[in-house]
């Protein structure tokens, strides 16, 4: 639940309470008092009005299952400001004499006060619901946030596993390259003792066929 819609709440509530209070006190009075009266009253229902576009503004920026909740408990608010205006009017309207000024006392008045008795109490049950709710959403955070944390952490574990699969893979290129060269380096010096087998096979073969005439020579002779 909104603490600022509970904020605005409170206030509607309270200004509420004291505008009836001003009405009941107000049907009792008569000429320039009665008009500051109701003029004072007037100003308290436009900020009431204020009070409850607020809260509607507030509450359809909210998730859908809250939003939904708050906009009932909020219709509630507007038919209670509804019947305020109703007993305003009434009120001005009881300038005609004192006799239609009792009635309007006695049975306008009354009827709109039981009127908005009973909306309070269905506000207090609606508010009543609502915490309950409000308590349901604020647990389903809570175990939102710890799904996340341990979303974030496993993959910190993947990111640290994939950057040490990176540094062995790395690692292993490396040897690679150390073999390809040793490899040619190998193949060079096998080249190289191929190539000094013939040459001291060659020198050899002439010291032998040079041995052999020396011989023939000689034994000729």
């Amino acid at each position: 639940m909104s603490e600022v819609f509970e904020g605005y709440e409170r206030q509607y509530c309270e200004l509420s309470e004291n505008l009836s209070r001003k009405c009941t006190s107000a049907g009792a009075l008569n000429g320039e008092q009665k008009k500051q009266k109701v003029a004072d009253i007037k100003s308290g229902i436009d900020e009431a009005e204020s009070l409850i576009r607020k809260m509607d503004l507030e509450a359809r920026s909210l998730q859908p299952n809250v939003k939904a909740v708050l906009l009932v408990k909020l219709r509630g608010y507007k038919s209670d400001l509804n019947n305020l205006k109703g007993e305003v009017k009434r009120i001005v309207s009881g300038n005609l004499n004192p006799a239609a000024r009792d009635e309007l006392l006695e049975s306008g008045m009354a009827d709109a006060i039981t009127a908005s008795a009973d909306q309070r109490t269905r506000l207090m049950m609606s508010t009543e619901r609502l915490g309950k709710t409000g308590d349901r959403v604020k647990e389903s955070r809570r175990t939102m946030l710890e799904t996340e944390e341990l979303g974030v952490s496993i993959l910190q574990d993947l990111h640290s596993q994939r950057q040490s699969l990176l540094h062995a893979h790395n690692t292993l290129h490396g040897v690679d390259e150390n073999v390809g060269k040793s490899k040619r380096i190998l193949t060079s010096m096998a080249r190289r003792m191929s190539r000094n087998k013939w040459i001291i096979g060659s020198i050899v073969a002439v010291l032998v066929i040079a041995i052999g005439l020396i011989l023939y020579f000689k034994l000729s002779n």
